[in-house]
């Protein structure tokens, strides 16, 4: 555990320095502290006794201490102090770094020695120790006790310090207003261990900021991989050159989305097309542990000061610990509200554009919000996308069908692949192709299931068959026509409707796969939320996700989401069909609803589909090639016309029969047609509650 920082100050009273020791006596004189360190029967500091030069009254042999003799000689040590030629108190390298950020942020003179007595009382025990004999003081107590430490007019201590003066702007010192504290206490340095890099050794201004503000590393990924917001950079990249170019203030752009999407990433590349350099506001300190939201601010502010004046760009990672650490339920507001006027302030005249990025938009004030130029949400990349991203990152440690898989999952953010594959690929060696793949899924399962999201798909069991064929699908409508009227006009409004397993998500992949686009399917599962108005949500994500990834979008059991309103019994029944039929006839690509249940649909629901097609149980024929071509496939002899007979009498049958039968047959084999026939009335048997056995009678 790292040690408190008044116990890492290392200046003691044997270091005392002639500047330091007229900082000391001016305390315990003029300000009035000695009744604190001369008691009745001795001093409160004995080291700092001797290196005032009170060291005789120091001798435990002197037994006859006079409090009244010492203070006598005590204000004699300061007249002479005073008479003595001034001598700078700082150390040359705590002067030279002054100097050098001085000239950097525009500090003025006294705003130098302010600067340097604020450090040097945070660094040195001794005159902290000093300054606390004076107790607890107010701000104005402050302004004073400064003035006659410095010998500065009062007047130009308060303007150095006020709110609106460089040095506090900077953030380099600042005056806490809150209540009475002690001198060290009242000024607040940039960071906690700022003191000790600025006396440590002579560097370059933007090193003392390491705990603060650290330069972005080189981005990882290229702008390519940002194609699914391209309309957003159309205007967003165009717009940072400008204001780079002008020197426009009040620049910031809000960037959210869920983690690992990309967000740093896309401010690095930014950055390197804009060919400036990038500073990021640092959420821990050199100990490592977490800085606080108000800490946070200020540094970004100290940032502003020290990079105004240079091509470059502000990285505030993890803004929600500002906007978003308050507590509704308590009503506690958070660090942006309670400085909200601050916050606007700032926002509206920072002089470096600043990249905002946070996991959600929670929390964040209306006011807030239309201050930022630009709100970017940066979703987990489409199909097309992430696998890009994932060959690209993953190429030498999975094989293409893998990838391809892996690129199925919606809720796989680019960071967790490139994360798994810079672990898999150090014990490459040790583990094999075969097991590369293998440790690949099982590290991105992990990290998806951590959080909330499903693991990748091992196997394609919910893609198309290669047996699909919409010959074998009894609808009322030309499917394959419909199809091709579709890859024509690339939108449409389809409502398919059915039993179960008649095929109606088959032909929303086969249709996709037609029209070569990507397939989002969306279950009434993934869109159900049991918040009140999170359904609305995620219905209007749904349709704009599939916008961005230019995909079809399928939702099945579409019926739990369009029920008619005339017999809603809650407002939220109400709101959720309003917004699925407006989502439904504003979106402008191909939208598939399925559902079992055609009865009890909103009657407006039904004017919004440009096609109801119903799709029922196999015709006899249909069922009779779809069993020829299974035989074909599964290497099994051809069916005899007793076998077609048995199967021409099973009224419920469906393609997503001879699908389960095929599964079936990776552990159970079948290795005939009579077999396969047997299981296919196994099937329509538990559908039509008979027994199961009945299809296996020989």
């Amino acid at each position: 555990m790292p040690l408190p920082h008044f116990l890492r100050r290392s200046k003691t009273a044997d270091d005392i320095t002639p500047g330091i020791r007229r900082w000391i006596l001016r305390l315990l004189v003029p300000l009035n502290a000695h009744p604190e360190f001369i008691t009745q029967h001795g001093f409160a500091n004995d080291a700092v006794a001797k290196a005032l030069g009170l060291g005789a009254w120091v001798d435990p042999e002197h037994r006859d201490f006079d409090a009244k003799k010492v203070r006598t000689e005590l204000r004699k040590l300061f007249q002479a102090c005073e008479r003595e030629p001034r001598e700078d108190a700082a150390p040359s390298c705590l002067a030279g770094n002054v100097a050098r950020l001085s000239k950097l942020v525009g500090l003025s003179e006294v705003d130098c020695r302010l600067l340097e007595f604020a450090v040097l009382i945070s660094s040195h025990r001794a005159l902290d120790d000093a300054a606390d004999w004076l107790g607890p003081l107010s701000s104005s107590k402050v302004f004073h006790a400064l003035s006659v430490l410095l010998d500065l007019p009062e007047d130009e201590v308060r303007a150095s310090l006020g709110a609106s003066s460089i040095l506090t702007r900077s953030g380099l010192v600042s005056m806490s207003r809150n209540g009475s504290s002690t001198l060290s206490a009242k000024l607040e340095l940039l960071s906690d261990n700022f003191a000790d890099h600025i006396v440590s050794c002579d560097t370059d201004p933007v090193a003392l900021l390491r705990d603060t503000v650290t330069s972005g590393s080189p981005a990882e990924l290229s702008m390519a991989d940002f194609g699914h917001i391209e309309p957003y950079l159309a205007v967003l990249r165009p717009y940072l050159r400008q204001a780079l170019a002008s020197g426009r203030r009040g620049v910031n752009i809000y960037v959210h989305g869920a983690p690992g999407t990309g967000k740093t990433q896309l401010a690095k590349v930014l950055a390197r097309e804009m060919e400036c350099e990038l500073f990021e506001v640092a959420s821990e300190d050199g100990d490592g542990d977490p800085v606080k939201g108000e800490r946070r601010l200020r540094a970004f502010r100290a940032a502003q000061s020290f990079f105004s004046e240079r091509p470059a760009l502000i990285v505030f990672d993890e803004a929600e610990d500002v906007f978003n650490d308050g507590s509704g339920m308590f009503g506690r507001k958070s660090t942006a509200q309670t400085r909200k006027a601050w916050v606007n302030r700032m926002l509206e005249d920072n002089a470096v554009p600043a990249l905002w990025l946070s996991n959600t938009l929670d929390g964040l004030d209306p006011a807030f919000v239309r201050r930022f130029d630009m709100v970017l949400a940066l979703p987990v990349p489409p199909q097309r996308q992430r696998l890009r991203i994932i060959e690209q990152a993953c190429a030498d440690v999975l094989d293409a069908p893998s990838r391809s898989r892996m690129a199925e999952s919606e809720s796989l953010a680019p960071a967790v692949v490139t994360r798994a594959a810079s672990v898999v690929r150090l014990i490459k060696s040790e583990l094999g192709q075969s097991g590369a793949s293998n440790a690949m899924a099982l590290l991105i399962d992990s990290t998806l299931q951590a959080q909330g999201h499903a693991a990748v798909m091992r196997s394609n069991a919910s893609g198309l068959s290669e047996m699909y064929d919409p010959a074998f699908i009894q609808a009322d409508a030309d499917l394959a026509q419909v199809a091709r009227g579709l890859v024509q006009s690339r939108s449409g409004r389809l409502c398919l409707y059915g039993p179960p397993g008649t095929g109606k998500t088959a032909y929303g992949r086969w249709l996709a796969a037609q029209m070569r686009v990507p397939l989002l399917v969306k279950r009434a599962s993934d869109l159900m939320s049991k918040y009140v108005g999170e359904n609305e949500k995620n219905i209007a994500r749904a349709f704009l996700q599939a916008e961005q990834e230019g995909a079809l979008l399928l939702i099945d059991e579409v019926d739990s989401f369009l029920q008619d309103r005339r017999g809603a019994q809650r407002g939220w029944e109400v709101s959720q069909v309003n917004e699925m039929l407006t989502q439904i006839e504003s979106f402008a690509g191909v939208f598939i609803a399925s559902t079992n249940l055609m009865t009890g649909l909103d009657p407006a629901a039904l004017r919004r589909f440009d096609l109801k097609v119903k799709f029922d149980f196999m015709a006899p024929d249909q069922a009779g090639a779809l069993l020829r071509r299974c035989c074909g496939q599964m290497a099994l002899d051809s069916p005899q016309p007793g076998q077609l007979a048995r199967l021409a009498r099973l009224h419920k049958l469906t393609p997503g029969d001879f699908a389960a039968v095929q599964r079936q047959s990776r552990f159970r084999p079948i290795d005939s047609a009579h077999a396969l026939v047997a299981a296919l009335e196994a099937e329509c048997a538990v559908k039509e509650g008979a027994a199961a056995g009945i299809g296996f009678l020989q």
